[in-house]
């Protein structure tokens, strides 16, 4: 089974604030093994679904989208840019419409970060840069394994 892990937090564990709006702001180090055979291709979204209120959540907010990953790849450096993402990885989107890795910043309360990371039995062409939900289409049918880790952060 296709486990994904960081060296920042646990499972379900709490965000250091370096990784978050109010601290460096820089994507946490993540790990990955057991990619199932047959990967061609994976892809990392990371969302958060309590925004704005996690009491009242109206919307998930997207903050990083990572697609065409080699399956040969281990994981994701700490702060990496994007000439340091392992060789052949696209960038989509987030939702504040830029590419690139965008930390926790909840409005109000303790929000979850859901970093997913699919396998695919192919590597998807150039989507130009797609937002979360034109990535998800392009990727249906084309699952072979899923996993996540999940981080919390509220503001101090």
């Amino acid at each position: 089974m296709m486990t994904l892990s960081s060296t920042a937090f646990v499972h379900n564990g709490d965000i250091p604030k370096r990784y978050t709006c109010q601290g460096e702001d820089i994507s946490v180090p993540l790990a990955w093994n057991n990619v199932p055979a047959g990967t061609k291709s994976l892809v990392l979204i990371v969302d958060d679904p309590d925004a704005p209120d996690p009491k009242a959540p109206r919307m998930t907010w997207v903050h990083w989208v990572l697609y065409d990953i080699p399956p040969s790849a281990s994981g994701i450096k700490e702060a990496a840019k994007p000439n340091e993402l392992p060789a052949g990885t696209r960038e989509g989107l987030n939702d504040w419409k830029r590419t690139g890795y965008g930390g926790p910043c909840p409005p109000i309360g303790r929000h979850r970060y859901f970093h997913k990371l699919y396998a695919l039995d192919t590597v998807l062409p150039d989507l130009n840069k797609p937002n979360k939900a034109t990535l998800e289409q392009a990727m249906r049918g084309h699952i072979l394994g899923q996993t996540e880790l999940i981080g919390t952060y509220q503001k101090s």
